[in-house]
C-alpha cells in the first residue's frame, strides 16, 4: 500500500490538488494523510509545553485546523469514496517543512502531492513559498499540481535529462511505476545547449536506458540556449500529461527556482510535474 501525504490550507487550490490525487490514484491501494500545519499569530506561554493542544486555553488556530480537516475528509468521502483508499488527518502545531520531514520518517511516506498558488499580481508566481521550501528540503518525490489543473489520464510523460547525474534506480522508481501503471510512454528530453555529450554523459544516458527498460520510452534531443525556456517551449508544442525533473544544484528545476526571484511573466508549467530528489554526485 502506498502512503501519500497531501498538505492542505483548505483553499480552492488545495482542494483541486486533493481532487487530482484521488483520481490519479483511484486504481491503487493508498493511505492518504491530509496535513494542515498552523503557527500562532502571537506567542503564548503555554506553547512551550508543546502547543495549544496540551493546554486548556482555547486557540482559534487549533479549532480552525481541526474543523477544516474534518470538512476536507467529509468532502473526500462524499465525492471520491474509494474502498481502496484509507484516509487520516493530521493537524500539527509546526512549520510545514519541519512537519513534513518528520512525517516522511514516521509514516514512511512514499509521495508528497501538493499544489502551486497560481498567478499573483503583475508577475506570475511559479510556486508558492511553502512549495519551494518543501521541494528544496524533500528527500522523497513530490508531485506538484499547478493551480487550476484538472486531472487527465497520463499517456505521455516528459522526463528532462542533462545526463550529468549518475542515475539510481531507486530514485527513478516513482516515475517508472507511474508509467507502468498508466501504460504511458516516457520521452527523455535533452536540451543541447553547447557541445556534444561527454563520455560521462554518454555513460549516464546508457545507464538511464537500462533503468527505463521496463517501460516504453524514447530519447529526444532539442537545441536551446536556455534550459528552462527550451523545456517550456517544447511543452507548448508537444502535449504531455506529466513532467518529470531531477532536482539537484544547478539542475533544470533548481534553475527554475532561482529564476522565481527574477522577472518571469508567462513562465509557468501548466501540467503536473514530479520532482525527484537527486542524491547522486554530478560529474559536471
Amino acid at each position: 500500500m502506498k502512503t501519500i501525504l497531501i498538505p492542505t490550507d483548505f483553499s480552492k487550490n488545495a482542494w483541486n490538488t486533493i481532487s487530482f490525487a484521488m483520481q490519479f490514484l483511484k486504481a491503487e491501494r493508498c493511505k492518504f494523510y491530509f496535513l494542515h500545519t498552523y503557527t500562532p499569530a502571537f506567542y503564548r506561554m503555554d506553547y512551550v509545553l508543546g502547543g495549544p493542544e496540551f493546554s486548556a486555553i482555547p486557540d482559534k488556530g487549533v479549532d480552525a485546523s481541526l474543523s477544516g480537516l474534518e470538512k476536507t475528509l467529509e468532502a473526500v468521502r462524499e465525492q471520491f469514496g474509494n474502498p481502496k483508499h484509507i484516509y487520516e488527518t493530521i493537524s500539527a502545531f509546526n512549520v510545514l517543512t519541519d512537519e513534513i520531514e518528520e512525517l516522511v520518517q514516521e509514516k514512511g511516506i512514499d509521495l508528497i502531492i501538493m499544489g502551486t498558488q497560481g498567478a499573483s499580481g503583475a508577475k506570475e508566481i511559479f510556486l508558492g513559498t511553502n512549495t519551494v521550501h518543501v521541494i528544496r528540503k524533500a528527500t522523497i518525490p513530490i508531485m506538484v499540481i499547478p493551480a487550476g489543473c484538472k486531472y487527465k489520464p497520463v499517456e505521455k510523460i516528459l522526463f528532462t535529462a542533462d545526463y550529468w547525474s549518475k542515475y539510481h534506480r531507486n530514485e527513478l522508481y516513482t516515475a517508472i511505476e507511474i508509467a507502468k501503471t498508466n501504460n504511458a510512454k516516457i520521452t527523455v528530453l535533452h536540451i543541447k545547449e553547447e557541445y556534444d555529450l561527454t563520455k560521462e554523459q554518454e555513460e549516464n544516458k546508457a545507464f538511464l536506458s537500462l533503468c527505463l527498460a521496463q517501460v516504453d520510452y524514447e530519447f529526444q534531443e532539442e537545441r536551446g540556449s536556455f534550459m528552462p525556456d527550451a523545456i517550456i517551449e517544447y511543452l507548448e508544442k508537444h502535449p504531455y500529461e506529466l513532467l518529470v525533473m531531477m532536482n539537484r544544484k544547478h539542475s533544470f528545476f533548481e534553475r527554475m527556482l532561482v529564476r522565481q526571484n527574477v522577472d518571469q511573466i508567462g513562465f509557468h508549467v501548466q501540467i503536473p510535474f514530479l520532482v525527484i530528489p537527486d542524491t547522486s554526485k554530478s560529474v559536471k
